[in-house]
């Protein structure tokens, strides 16, 4: 009998194979239909906007949709089906719009009827009403993708690259941060997915350079934030609460808590962050508020255990929402991509709704909370890298571990809580994402006035991370394969899978990857990734700190 759905692109994929009869993530088999007939219906956008780009021509409502249309398809970001089946019937208007200027360009350029394309995407028209789409979306699953298992595992990598790259420029071009390279890799890149005899070099090849422009997305991206809310400096955040009123703000999106923070302003109402909001707090731009009171709880997955117990407003602004408990549904909003069944969606930046909310409820308590230290991006520690380099010459630090990445439900986590606790106390541990949930509440020293963790940001500061290790490999002139430094990171959705290619670009080798592997790499794909980049999965704290220490 057919499995009701088949998915596998988180780390939660059930027992290692992929979720057959309901998401791990809480996607049920209807909105995992619908999901997957948008990434059939972004192929059709794809196949004519890179068409017109051949030609020269280009639209900007076409590209931007298709970063609304790949955001919606990351994990734990959508799970209401009419919302999806609304984005799904405007990715046909922006399939017909490209279509139209593919049709149009090549008149004028050349004269006569542009050729016809005539993949099945290309030629895809969405079904009237939900139930007819999800029905239509069942026919697109992605063991439809390929018949070869290999080229399946490539086109797979490459699209869920696509996933985690289309969020990150999204943010960006909330901010104006674009690059019309990255919008060109896109649409040739997610074309290629249709070509039924492109090959897994093919594949492996552009999976690579997904990674690449990737790196320039994080870096606008990095930038955008720097230039509206100043750089990150290291600062403390408090983890309790402020006698009044409260908003929370869990998610990624700077620009939407700061406007939250402004039209609260003078209200009597105190604004936290939660999950991967947490790196806010190191920007003086938002520091600036003085009701920005600091960070509430923990990592994603623990919302349903933490919220119930924020009696303010909730605003979710991205991924990583998961099934709202009853007891907070009637104080909870989601707003840009993330959508839930039933709970009220935020348009634009209105704001009015949440701080109405949050005045009508009960004050949260006055319970002053430890205080954690964030803001070590690459421009602060920059500021220091003098003392870093001498420390590291004079062997009072010995090696940098980066142990970050993200977060999730699943057993097996607690390793990386275990192995940054026995990192040796002669070295650094450099973290970021939600992953450092696991441990950035414990209590690391430091080194010659060194911090012995460090925490990057969110999962799209792997950039400055990544800025940190070539001015080191510059320092000490040689190759950042050469420094002392071990990564080992935990993954769970498609973001944290464009980073490892983004890595992978660089030619960075002899990352450990947990708590499991991809369940969509499969054997062969897998074998090419240890033999040229030593890439493997964790194993034991003990074992893979031996390994790393060269013991």
């Amino acid at each position: 009998m057919a499995s009701a759905m088949f998915c596998r692109q988180c780390e939660q994929a059930a027992r290692g194979v992929g979720c057959d009869v309901m998401g791990n993530c809480g996607k049920d088999p209807q909105v995992s239909a619908l999901l997957d007939l948008m990434i059939h219906g972004l192929q059709g956008v794809a196949l004519y906007a890179s068409g017109a780009r051949e030609l020269g021509a280009k639209d900007q409502e076409v590209d931007r949709f298709m970063l609304d249309g790949l955001f919606t398809r990351v994990t734990n970001v959508n799970f209401d089906p009419e919302d999806i089946a609304r984005r799904l019937q405007k990715c046909y208007q922006m399939k017909e719009k490209a279509k139209s200027l593919y049709e149009q360009t090549y008149r004028q350029q050349k004269g006569g009827e542009a050729p016809q394309l005539t993949e099945e995407a290309a030629l895809w028209q969405p079904a009237a009403g939900t139930q007819a789409l999800i029905d239509q979306g069942k026919q697109h699953g992605i063991l439809t993708w390929h018949q070869d298992p290999n080229i399946l595992s490539t086109i797979e990598i490459l699209i869920y690259g696509l996933l985690g790259m289309g969020a990150f420029a999204w943010h960006a071009a909330e901010m104006g941060k674009e690059d019309d390279g990255i919008y060109e890799f896109i649409h040739r890149s997610l074309a290629a997915t249709t070509n039924g005899a492109a090959t897994l070099e093919e594949f492996v090849n552009l999976s690579l350079e997904c990674g690449k422009w990737n790196l320039r997305t994080m870096e606008l991206l990095y930038d955008g934030h720097a230039e509206n809310f100043q750089a990150p400096e290291p600062m403390k955040v408090n983890l309790g609460t402020r006698g009044g009123k409260g908003i929370v703000v869990s998610g990624h999106d700077l620009p939407m808590l700061e406007e939250i923070l402004k039209q609260s302003e003078g209200k009597g109402i105190y604004v936290y962050t939660h999950g991967e909001m947490l790196p806010a707090n190191g920007y003086p731009g938002l520091r600036k508020y003085p009701h920005f009171a600091g960070h509430f709880g923990t990592a994603w997955q623990n919302q349903v255990r933490e919220l119930p117990d924020f009696k303010g407003a909730i605003v979710f602004n991205t991924n990583c929402i998961q099934k709202p408990d009853p007891s907070y549904t009637d104080r909870l909003f989601t707003w840009g991509e993330v959508a839930w069944p039933g709970i009220p969606h935020l348009e634009g930046d209105d704001f009015t709704p949440v701080i109405d909310k949050a005045l009508s409820l009960p004050d949260l308590p006055e319970n002053p909370g430890q205080e954690i230290l964030v803001g070590f991006g690459h421009e602060a520690v920059f500021k220091v890298a003098g003392t870093v380099v001498d420390a590291v010459k004079n062997g009072l630090v010995k090696r940098f571990f980066l142990i970050g990445g993200c977060d999730g439900a699943k057993a097996g986590r607690n390793y990386f809580t275990e192995l940054a606790e026995k990192v040796p106390k002669d070295c650094v541990i450099l973290t970021l994402a939600c992953g450092k949930n696991r441990f950035n509440r414990l209590e690391f020293g430091d080194i010659g006035g060194i911090p012995r963790l460090l925490d990057v940001g969110q999962c799209n500061d792997a950039y400055s991370a990544i800025r940190i290790a070539v001015a080191l490999a510059d320092a000490f002139q040689c190759e950042v394969n050469d420094l002392p430094l071990s990564m080992i990171l935990s993954w769970y959705e498609q973001k944290a899978h464009v980073i490892l290619l983004t890595l992978l670009h660089l030619g960075i080798k002899g990352i450990r990857l947990g708590p499991t592997l991809p369940a969509y790499v499969s054997p062969a794909v897998l074998d090419f990734l240890v033999q040229n980049y030593d890439l493997g999965g964790i194993s034991t704290p003990d074992e893979d700190l031996r390994h790393a220490l060269g013991q």
